[in-house]
């Protein structure tokens, strides 16, 4: 097997085939609402309602969804007064988090309510 780059362009750090990490992580965090729920906690813990005035438009059965797939995943906590705060692996994501939404500015069109797709360079 040869050990091609990943990426056209050779500015691009190669990417290992970790084929099965990525879906993993599509999968948990590629699902609605989640990165904005672990984003909503950058600021420190919350509660249900903090984290659901956080996170317009998000339904409490949505946000009741999200809070336990991410405990469950490790990427939050319970707190004992009754909050959610992220936990050490949580706040590590929050590093890509932040470069995912740095190229969203940079090559997505946003419309009014939010959503896009179509690339600024395109």
């Amino acid at each position: 097997m040869t050990n091609q780059p990943y990426s056209a362009n050779p500015e691009h750090p190669e990417l290992p085939p970790t084929v099965e990490a990525l879906t993993h992580a599509f999968a948990l965090l590629g699902r609605r609402w989640s990165g904005l729920v672990l984003a909503a906690l950058a600021r420190g813990p919350a509660g249900f309602g903090e984290v659901r005035e956080r996170v317009p438009g998000i339904s409490d059965r949505m946000l009741a969804d999200r809070l336990h797939e991410l405990a469950a995943a490790g990427l939050l906590t319970r707190t004992p007064q009754r909050s959610y705060a992220l936990t050490p692996h949580g706040d590590a994501f929050l590093i890509p988090l932040a470069a995912l939404a740095v190229w969203a500015e940079e090559h997505l069109m946003v419309t009014p309510t939010g959503t896009g797709g179509t690339s600024r360079r395109g």
